[in-house]
């Protein structure tokens, strides 16, 4: 019946072959790139992006809004442009003793128009704003939910969540406000500029030289806010994966004392970040002051100049008068310009780290609403599913870093029966788990549910087929109800009720005033260990799955709840294929087949009886767990053979080998 078999030892294939994983370990174990560690690789860096490219594709679909809003600042701008003039008019007419009451009515009427078209730009371009940077975070969190499970497990979720709020609302000034300021203030400028020049040649020379100056020490300066954003930015993401590692684990954190050292991490990021926004400050208050200093110099010396030509007969006063009004007016759209290349600049540091977002490698398979009917099992058509079989045909394994997880595993659980993996820490059982569900790719072989070959099937599909308990039995913030239909969004009352009474979490809900539509809290902080493992446990029946995959499922139940969710696998073996990983081998002495996995290879494969009876570690396992008699006089090497180190202290073999998995496993 079974066709599990030990294979000798032999070299697993380099890690690249297919489609290699890029994190060291599974979720929560560490590993050389663990989630919160800083030197974890962070995708493309900035000489691998195009930022202005990459910030002028956020605002090429607005262009139309963004041309409307520019067309609206430049009608306010023409309008200032030709106040000057129109006050020349006025001086002249005074002088001349013509009447200046057209003149006056038109200045108020730009004047008006003026604040008018002002008001109303401001409110169509903070409009365009919001629609960009809501794009620019759907297109994120699209993006982040789908991230391959391997750079999820490098990167802190809190820098994640830092590039989806502060860095997209950089770059949403920077591609909304800033292009429009800038073309803008340009525009203005240039026309200022011609219209001074139709004034006066001379004065404009003179201002024109005091602006070029001012703007070669700007183009130095510019250039240090990008790099500012993008230290205080990477600062932004430090904090929010030390607030995410701490409030993630608050228990841990208060139960061992360690608020101080928890502070104290978040603090550094936090005075990081402070010491990079000063620098940015420093540069953008260094931009202003040489901005109203070039306004005013070229104001001096135009009056100087300006006046020794009025005072020679040279000038008029009227022309005069009208050269300063545009030096002053100038200010404008000087600010306006300098405004908008300063978030530029913020948007390109921050635009850098969204684009290494959206080239990380994503799970492009996953929203697959209707399923394929020939990928459907025979016989499963408009019926139950039927229990496939699940194949691993000579798996290898090794995350980077490390040394093989898995090497040439083979085995085959035959459709309708239940299938226990055992074995030490780092054995590799959590991994066939991950391998399964298509969280990470193998190096070489093939894994079969059904016959086909995952390989070859999407993502959704394959998930769809599997339920999946994880050992720490994760549940969602909301209702109890909610967490049920997690996956079962279309289960009906009846069907929620049965897995109720076979978890045992009827007397639960009947005790709860609001029942089902209880809230579990964050992480379900209001349910006991138990409770979310039975939850977890009735998730996964009410899918209805093909196969179903326990990691340790009853770790946290008493005895009673223990028996009460065998029978229900019992139950649910007949209509699935159940793959148990068991650390508590009383609770798959009934397996139809139970495989003894170490250093990533199969040791032996049978039932209960065979393995006490052949194996060695299996037989230790089973005796410190007292389910048979301890054997003290074994072949040599029996009690040495677990890799425990522990020989010669009984107590401290089976301390080993019950607790063996307790601590960070990266292959299991």
């Amino acid at each position: 019946m079974t066709t599990a078999h030990p294979i000798p030892p032999r070299a697993a294939p380099n890690a690249g072959a297919g489609e290699p994983p890029a994190a060291a370990g599974p979720p929560g174990h560490g590993g050389p790139h663990s989630p919160t560690d800083p030197a974890a690789p962070d995708g493309p860096t900035a000489s691998e992006v195009r930022p202005l490219r990459a910030l002028l594709g956020q605002a090429r679909p607005y262009r139309l809004a963004l041309s409307g809003s520019l067309l609206l600042a430049l009608a306010a701008s023409g309008s200032g442009l030709v106040q000057p003039l129109v006050a020349r008019s006025v001086l002249d007419s005074l002088a001349d003793g013509v009447t200046v009451t057209g003149p006056l009515v038109l200045l108020g009427v730009l004047v008006v128009a003026g604040a008018l078209l002002t008001g109303l730009q401001s409110w169509w371009q903070q409009r365009t704003s919001e629609q960009v940077v809501r794009s620019i975070r759907r297109d994120l969190v699209f993006r982040l939910i789908r991230l391959k499970v391997p750079e999820l497990d490098r990167r802190p979720p809190g820098d994640l969540v830092a590039r989806v709020t502060s860095d997209s609302a950089l770059v949403q000034n920077a591609a909304t406000q800033g292009l429009v300021m800038i073309t803008n203030g340009l525009l203005t400028v240039l026309g200022a500029i011609a219209l001074m020049g139709t004034v006066h040649l001379g004065l404009l020379g003179v201002t024109l030289g005091v602006l070029c100056g001012t703007g070669a020490v700007l183009g130095l300066i510019l250039p240090r806010i990008r790099e500012a954003v993008a230290r205080a930015q990477r600062s932004v993401g430090a904090i929010g994966a030390a607030l995410d590692r701490s409030l993630g684990a608050a228990r841990t954190v208060k139960a061992n004392g360690a608020e101080t050292r928890e502070t104290a991490r978040a603090e550094a990021a936090v005075q990081e970040a402070y010491e990079a926004g000063l620098t940015g400050a420093k540069y953008v208050a260094l931009v202003q002051v040489l901005s109203g200093v070039a306004i005013q110099a070229a104001f001096l010396a135009v009056l100087g100049v300006g006046g020794a030509l009025v005072a020679a007969g040279e000038l008029d006063a009227s022309q005069l008068i009208a050269f300063l009004l545009y030096v002053f007016y100038l200010a404008s759209p000087i600010a306006s310009l300098l405004g908008g290349l300063g978030m530029l600049q913020q948007g390109l540091g921050a635009i850098v780290r969204i684009e290494q977002v959206k080239k990380l490698p994503a799970e492009d398979d996953v929203d697959l609403p209707d399923r394929d009917p020939a990928l459907a099992p025979a016989g499963s058509r408009g019926a139950r599913p039927v229990a496939p079989p699940v194949e691993f045909d000579a798996v290898h394994f090794a995350y980077p870093g490390r040394g093989p997880a898995l090497r040439g595993v083979a085995f085959t659980v035959p459709g309708g029966t239940r299938t226990a993996l055992v074995g030490l820490s780092g054995a590799g059982k959590t991994t066939m788990f991950a391998l399964l569900q298509r969280f990470y790719e193998p190096d070489a072989g093939a894994i079969r549910i059904g016959g086909l070959d995952i390989a070859a099937l999407p993502r959704a599909e394959v998930r769809r087929r599997i339920a999946y308990v994880e050992q720490e039995s994760p549940v969602m913030a909301g209702t109890l109800r909610e967490n049920l239909r997690y996956a079962a969004t279309g289960a009906s009352d009846e069907a929620i009720a049965d897995v109720l009474r076979l978890t045992r979490l009827d007397s639960l809900i009947a005790r709860l005033p609001e029942g089902l539509d209880t809230e579990v809290g964050n992480r379900g902080v209001t349910l006991s260990g138990g409770e979310r493992q039975r939850l977890a446990i009735a998730r996964a029946l009410l899918r209805e799955p093909e196969v179903l995959l326990l990691d340790e499922a009853t770790a946290q139940l008493d005895a009673s709840n223990e028996q009460a969710l065998r029978e229900a696998v019992d139950q649910a073996a007949r209509r699935c294929t159940v793959v148990l990983i068991a650390h508590r081998l009383s609770t798959v002495t009934d397996a139809e087949q139970i495989i003894v996995l170490q250093d990533g290879l199969i040791r032996a494969a049978g039932s209960h009886d065979d393995l006490v009876a052949t194996d060695p570690l299996y037989r230790e396992l089973a005796a410190s767990q007292m389910l048979v008699p301890a054997v003290d006089d074994g072949p040599p090497g029996v009690r040495t053979g677990t890799g425990t180190g522990t020989a010669g202290d009984p107590e401290a073999e089976a301390s080993s080998v019950v607790d063996a998995d307790a601590g960070a496993e990266p292959a299991r």
